[in-house]
């Protein structure tokens, strides 16, 4: 557990999906920042693992039977932020697609999920979160977020929910 209080943890990531013990130390140092600068200090935990997980968590906490890329559990109790599980296996896939490097994609779910966890949702928020991750994204000199992907990929008609 970092000063801070929050946690990053890798548990059965795939051998294609490793991570440097360097890239391991930013991605901590990013969790760092997320919980100083958007989480007001709050601490959380990040789980780094694989799609059988992700598709277990999935299932018993939403029942969504199916490997999600970022998942985010707010805490019931104060003070700490909550919780989020990535799936190596999906940020990789991503990654790929997308043309960046597996731990920028672990980064963006990071910060998708910190939003989560603030309490914004861009399925009811009318565009708060979508802001929200744009800005920390060009502050964090990240590739594009999450749901200015998720947009691109839809028909016009669809853009109005997220």
């Amino acid at each position: 557990m970092d000063p801070d209080g929050s946690s990053l943890l890798f548990r059965a990531i795939p051998p294609e999906c490793r991570l440097s013990a360097e890239a391991k130390r930013l991605l901590k140092d990013f969790a760092r920042t997320l919980s100083n600068r958007i989480a007001e200090g709050r601490a959380f935990t990040c789980l780094i693992t694989n799609d059988k997980e992700l598709r277990k968590l999935n299932n018993t906490f939403l029942g969504h039977d199916y490997a999600t890329d970022v998942l985010s559990f707010p805490s019931q109790e104060k003070g700490d932020l909550g919780e989020l599980a990535i799936s190596a296996e999906r940020a990789s896939a991503q990654a790929r697609e997308f043309g960046h490097t597996l731990s920028d994609e672990i980064r963006i779910l990071m910060l998708h999920g910190i939003l989560h966890l603030t309490g914004l949702d861009h399925e009811k928020d009318r565009g708060k979160m979508a802001r929200a991750e744009r800005k920390w994204r060009a502050e964090f000199g990240l590739p594009d977020t999450l749901i200015a992907r998720t947009r691109a990929r839809l028909p016009a008609n669809q853009e109005a929910i997220l």
